[in-house]
């Protein structure tokens, strides 16, 4: 082994590529080999295999030091800074990228044992993935128990240009309004949005310019008053009053008082007369002209804006310069963001380039102009928090945060990046500046508990508890409320978000970004104890948590988590219409016919010629087939049997009747009579027929089940069970009233539905000739009626003729 040990160490390297792709290993014993597959082993049981890309060592030393075992990653491939479609480059830790992760690991760990686990687990699965960028791996291969640091769709809330589109539909979430924490932005991109931009920097001039006038007389009040200095220009006081006109038109619409006017209305003040008045605005705020007779509108100047005041939370914070800050929406770390304060050369900015209108990637947003400050030099805050869930959404809010100075002193009237931007990726190329405040630390960062001690020294330390990081807990909880619809949510995924932010002179926190993968170097003292820190509690929540609920978060802390809402999955666009096709309706009955017995109905005759009418027929003769019948009810089989008619008294005529008539939907143990009567007379004219110049057209019969002994009316006799009677007549409105009306008794235990006849038609048989009794009322007999089917019927019908011919 020492041998071959020796002859390794004294091989000379051999010169282009293949000296990098050969590497010298250490020697290998057996008992390493063992102890190293036992380990493997282990962690592959237990699902402890991870892979880390990027500049890490914090994360890796902890899970090997947790038992986890590596599986190296493949060195990903070196991307271009520009950006195109979705790859935006929301995170802000990609400038330390440039470092090779294998010479990082090579410098980390130099023993054995860990190139041995990472070859013995290349072919494994593994379980936690920590990446830099969020597309270094593919999530939908990834199962449901492997953890990965990233979501999905996150941008659209670590962007500049998708936080600022996401903040505006705050109002079906909250009821907080974005603008008391968020600067106003639009996108240069879209031309409507461009347009309103115009809007808004021209009316911000309008009340920075009496915000000027209601400070400048405040001073001079205070102070002695000034001589007029004949060299500076002098600018006519008519700019004062259109500024109060554009306000108090900007009032008005909020109240809704332009409701009635029409597009065709001309604007109260044109292209030409903004021209001029940004051109005074510009020379009195930028260059120091004075306005003539400006003490007139103090009053006035300071009570619109005690107006202004109740609906434009951002008025103290806009100053009086009328700067804007340039973002492009894919980048990070201060690159390639400009101050202006002149819209036409923003305007003119955004025409000549053409990469701010492809894709409307670039953000304009109002710059705060009256920050805190710390010994008269700008700072930002860099606030950790921690999503473990979309759904419910559940947020950890971390303790510690740091502070990150700009190396010259604040000043409105330089747009330079080394007074107006903090990060550290663009300070650190600067040189503090000499007549910085010797308390401002050198290296541009300041603790959380330097900062609070800080304004516990000014005073005010109960407000960093009582307003600031309330302030911003509840930015960061309705930011992501407005994305949380957008983000792929995943169970085994969490994410490190790091949101700036800047204090107001009143500690109000302002939220300007949020990144993505914020940045873990250890830049600084503060940094290389907080960003350790914060990786490790990282950890803890989502690793230790997950097996013990009470297990210990560090300087997390649960602010926010929601009720759990059922998402229905996402099918696409599905446009139809649902319904039933519309049928034609089918009669609910079954129409049957009745025998071919004639039934003979009178006509209306005097009581002069009853006995001419005794040897004449006196009535229509019409078939019993004519009448259609329909069944109501439930369709059930009834059947009864009559007996032999008989005689009955006057007033009636016989007709002799073998009917079938269909179904019913109900049947009897018993058998009763059959009752037929008729509907309103008023409906018999409908269905008229007249033979000889005059008709009676019977208009509907309905059966009814009565008692036995239910035509106490009817002075025949008849056979029990058996008989069928005419409970009224069924003549028109125009033929003879009945004399008598039988009245029909239904069997009160009978509570169903009872069936019921319709004539639909008659049609008349002269061939029949049946002789009409004298009687205007007619009374019908009938040898046999049955309510049965029409298959039942044919079979009755079949079996009385063999009894026939048996006879």
């Amino acid at each position: 082994m020492e041998q071959i040990s020796l002859l390794q160490s004294t091989v000379p390297p051999v010169e282009g590529r293949l000296h990098r792709s050969v590497s010298i290993l250490p020697v290998i014993r057996p008992d390493r080999i063992k102890a190293a597959k036992t380990l493997v082993e282990k962690a592959v049981k237990l699902r402890k295999v991870f892979s880390v890309q990027g500049p890490y060592p914090v994360i890796r030393a902890a899970l090997l030091a947790r038992g986890w075992v590596e599986r190296l990653l493949p060195q990903p491939v070196q991307r271009t800074l520009h950006c195109h479609g979705d790859q935006e480059e929301d995170g802000d830790d990609h400038d330390v990228m440039s470092e090779s992760a294998d010479e990082s690991r090579k410098a980390e760990y130099l023993d054995d044992m860990y190139d041995l686990t990472s070859r013995l687990v290349r072919n494994e699965m593994t379980h936690f993935y920590w990446t830099t960028r969020r597309d270094d791996v593919d999530y939908r291969s990834l199962r449901h128990d492997q953890m990965t640091n990233h979501y999905a769709n996150a941008g659209t809330f670590t962007t500049k240009v998708g936080l600022c589109v996401n903040l505006r539909n705050l109002q079906w979430f909250d009821t907080a309004d974005p603008d008391t924490f968020f600067p106003r932005c639009y996108r240069l991109g879209a031309e409507d949005e461009k347009q309103a931009f115009i809007e808004d920097f021209r009316r911000t001039a309008c009340t920075s310019l009496l915000q000027h006038v209601a400070e400048i007389n405040g001073w001079r009040r205070n102070g002695t008053e000034e001589s007029e200095n004949v060299e500076l220009p002098f600018v006519g006081p008519g700019i004062i009053g259109m500024a109060l006109q554009v306000c108090q038109q900007f009032l008005s619409a909020l109240e809704h008082h332009d409701i009635d006017a029409t597009v065709e209305t001309s604007p109260m003040v044109n292209e030409q007369k903004w021209a001029d008045f940004l051109q005074d605005y510009y020379k009195v705020v930028h260059e120091g002209a004075r306005i003539r007779g400006s003490s007139v509108f103090v009053e006035r100047c300071q009570a619109m804006l005690v107006r202004l005041q109740m609906v434009c939370p951002q008025l103290d914070t806009d100053g009086l310069n009328n700067i804007w800050i340039i973002k492009p929406g894919a980048k990070s770390r201060g690159r390639g963001i400009v101050c202006m304060d002149r819209l036409d050369e923003i305007v003119a900015l955004v025409d000549t380039d053409r990469s701010m209108t492809k894709e409307c990637k670039w953000v304009i947003q109002k710059y705060l102009e009256r920050p805190l400050l710390i010994h008269g030099t700008k700072f930002d805050l860099r606030q950790w928090f921690l999503v473990t869930d979309w759904n419910p959404l559940t947020v950890w809010f971390y303790r510690e945060c740091y502070l990150r100075f700009s190396t010259k002193p604040y000043s409105t009237k330089t747009l330079d990046s080394s007074v107006h931007l903090c990060n550290n990726s663009i300070q650190k190329h600067f040189q503090p500046a000499r007549d910085r405040h010797p308390g401002v630390p050198e290296d541009n960062m300041w603790s959380c508990s330097q900062f609070r001690a800080f304004l516990r020294h000014q005073g005010r330390g109960e407000e960093w508890e009582s307003k600031v990081v309330p302030g911003m807990q509840q930015a960061l909880v309705r930011a992501l409320l407005t994305a949380q619809d957008l983000v792929e949510p995943r169970k085994a995924s969490f994410e490190l978000y790091g949101a700036d932010f800047v204090l107001g002179r009143d500690l109000r926190p302002w939220l300007l970004e949020i990144n993505a993968s914020p940045t873990m170097g250890c830049s600084t003292a503060v940094t290389a104890r907080l960003c350790p820190a914060v990786q490790l509690d990282t950890l803890r929540v989502v690793l230790d948590r997950r097996t013990d609920p009470s297990a210990y978060t560090g300087g997390f802390n649960l602010i926010y988590k929601q009720a759990a809402v059922e998402v229905p999955q996402y099918m696409g666009l599905s446009l139809l219409v649902e319904g039933a096709r519309l049928r034609r309706l089918r009669p609910a009955h079954r129409q049957t016919v009745l025998s071919n017995l004639p039934i003979t109905i009178p006509t209306d005759q005097s009581s002069s010629q009853e006995d001419e009418t005794a040897q004449k027929p006196s009535g229509q003769i019409f078939p019993a087939s004519s009448f259609h019948c329909s069944c109501k009810g439930k369709k059930k089989q009834l059947s009864s049997k009559s007996a032999s008619p008989k005689r009955g008294h006057r007033g009636t005529t016989e007709v002799h009747n073998t009917s079938h008539v269909c179904k019913s939907h109900f049947s009897l143990a018993f058998e009763q009579p059959l009752v037929i009567q008729s509907e309103p007379q008023r409906k018999a004219q409908r269905l008229g027929v007249g033979t000889n110049g005059i008709s009676v057209v019977p208009w509907s019969l309905s059966f009814s089940l009565s008692s036995r002994h239910g035509t106490s009316g009817c002075k025949r006799q008849m056979k029990p069970d058996h008989d069928l009677h005419i409970s009224r007549t069924f003549l028109r409105h125009t033929a003879v009233e009945p004399r008598q009306r039988t009245s029909s008794q239904v069997v009160p235990s009978l509570q169903v539905p009872l069936p019921a006849l319709k004539v639909f038609s008659l049609r008349p048989n002269i061939a029949s000739g049946i002789v009409a009794n004298r009687s205007p009322q007619t009374c019908i007999h009938n040898h046999q009626s049955f309510l049965c089917t029409r298959r039942q019927s044919k079979f009755r019908f079949k079996g009385e003729h063999k009894e026939e011919h048996t006879i």
